[in-house]
């Protein structure tokens, strides 16, 4: 494929097959036992753009009629202005501009990329060629080149409809990992290229996954969680856990809510309540067996750490940042702790710090050095022969490649599990789960099946490598990924592929994992219960 292909109505550009992708350890050296790559419908290939590859993220329609598509052609260059002003782009105008105008194509950074990887290195998703053809549109449509230099250059690429829908489709192929921007060896960015032209499609023309933006962001500024979780809800569902804790404990642990002046305000990712709340449970153990004087939050929004505007829309984020901080200057706490989230570690202790300036810029901080410090200064007592079965350690690219924390979560493991397996790459090395960036809760149309056959296959490969000595279903093992958006995408990865079922291979946070190694505990945390 040539970049002038990107801009041409025909065909799409790209058939990826099942065959095609890089080869998996035992079992699945058979591919057979691998899914199948869907397809779409013939109603989705009449009604949604799918010419990048044959996969829809995003949804596009097609254009009514010529002067439609003018229009939106009109908005995308509108757009690309603004991206490159210091009065439009308030969070990430330099590195943009950095990326845009000192990569030199050395490709160095294509074979750290997890999807180009796994795809077999199929053009279309190395994750130089976003960053080159939105500096070919700067070029033709913002700086206004002269048509020779243009033609010297090779940047006379055509802004159409179809160049927009396919750079649309393009931005949500990228896990926005970063794995390449840490090769670069001049910090280009081509993650935040990725991050950059979605939020050009959502600002100026409406165009985010349903998911991110009206289930996600939109559903939780109204009704407090992208979960659906209202305040009046989350009463009923923390009455559950405490009742819960005290079956599996035969003690009665009452869970801090709403309690002015506490040293630390825990916000979890409300998916935790609905999906793992053996988390919740596990950290209001934890907290309380160690004294610690910390609260949970019953206002709008104060129970959900989710942030979804990180991965494409600058105004949405604003919104929910600041809203974060208002409920924690409500209850007069001295800082907040953020649960296991990947994203929501980036997004209120990281960028955050683009909106909250002044008072409003209270202390924001990890929950892993905090549970380090337990284990490691004997604030918990454990019993590391609990754990007694195979432990590895998904790093969350938020956590550890961009805030370096890396160490704190393994010290915890080294000190609990006797079986502790590093995968390699790990650290800041490690590759993506697949469903960075919004990827884990995109469940439109043929999305989910390339998720778990592309963007996630580097680490289903490195589990199942680490794993290989003790592969059989008769063993049971256990990933501990301390990201709620990892669980669910290694949720869905696994069923796709029947790990489980093939391999017996389980998931679950690092703070079940402390409980489980706990001394005086009387029967395991854990249950092995596939959820």
């Amino acid at each position: 494929m040539r970049i002038s292909d990107f801009s041409k109505k025909k065909e799409r550009l790209l058939k990826i097959k099942k065959e095609d992708l890089i080869d998996l350890p035992y079992p699945y050296n058979r591919r057979d036992l691998e899914p199948d790559i869907q397809g779409l419908t013939e109603d989705q290939l009449k009604t949604f753009d799918s010419s990048l590859d044959g996969i829809s993220a995003l949804g596009i329609r097609m254009p009514k009629d010529r002067k439609e598509e003018e229009e939106i052609v009109r908005k995308f260059i509108n757009g690309l202005q603004k991206l490159l002003t210091p009065e439009n782009n308030w969070t990430f105008l330099m590195p943009l501009y950095h990326s845009l105008e000192y990569c030199v194509r050395c490709q160095l950074c294509n074979d750290h990329c997890p999807v180009y990887i796994a795809s077999g290195k199929k053009e279309i998703y190395r994750p130089t060629l976003r960053g080159e053809i939105l500096r070919r549109l700067v070029e033709r449509y913002v700086k206004k080149r002269s048509s020779v230099v243009l033609k010297l250059s090779g940047c006379d690429l055509e802004l159409n409809w179809q160049t927009i829908a396919r750079l649309g489709e393009l931005a949500y192929r990228c896990t926005l990992c970063r794995r390449c921007a840490m090769a670069c060896p001049l910090g280009v960015d081509n993650g935040l290229i990725s991050r950059e032209i979605r939020k050009l499609l959502s600002q100026e023309l409406g165009l985010a996954p349903k998911e991110l933006h009206e289930l996600g962001t939109v559903q939780q500024l109204k009704v407090g969680s992208s979960t659906g979780i209202t305040p009046k809800a989350l009463k009923n569902i923390i009455e559950f856990i405490e009742s819960d804790i005290e079956e599996k404990l035969g003690k009665k642990i009452k869970i801090p809510v709403d309690k002015e002046g506490a040293e630390v305000l825990l916000i979890h990712n409300a998916g935790e309540y609905l999906s793992w709340p053996e988390n919740v449970e596990a950290f209001a153990i934890i907290f309380d067996l160690a004294n610690i004087d910390w609260t949970l939050s019953s206002d709008l929004m104060g129970y959900d750490a989710v942030n979804y505007g990180l991965w494409y829309d600058d105004i949405q984020f604003a919104r929910i940042a600041i809203r974060h901080i208002e409920v924690a200057k409500k209850l007069k706490v001295k800082k907040i702790n953020v649960g296991e989230c990947g994203h929501a570690h980036k997004a209120l202790v990281v960028v955050a710090d683009r909106v909250l300036t002044g008072d409003m810029n209270i202390p924001r901080e990890s929950a892993l050095p905090l549970l380090r410090d337990l284990i490691v200064k004997g604030k918990l007592k454990v019993d590391p022969k609990k754990n007694n079965f195979p432990v590895t350690l998904h790093d969350p690219c938020n956590v550890v490649r961009l805030m370096g924390i890396v160490e704190p979560q393994r010290e915890i493991l080294r000190r609990i599990c006797p079986d502790f397996r590093e995968m390699e790459p790990h650290g800041i090395h490690n590759y993506c789960c697949g469903g960075g960036s919004g990827f884990a809760i995109i469940q439109s149309m043929n999305f989910p099946s390339w998720r778990s056959s592309v963007s996630g296959r580097m680490k289903l490969k490195q589990i199942l490598e680490v794993f290989q000595d003790v592969i059989s279903p008769d063993v049971k093992k256990y990933v501990c990924a301390p990201c709620s958006n990892c669980k669910g995408q290694l949720r869905d990865l696994f069923n796709s592929f029947k790990t489980n079922e093939l391999c017996g291979i389980f998931y679950g946070g690092i703070a079940e994992l402390i409980v489980n190694a706990l001394e005086d505990l009387k029967k395991p945390f854990i249950e092995w219960e596939w959820h």
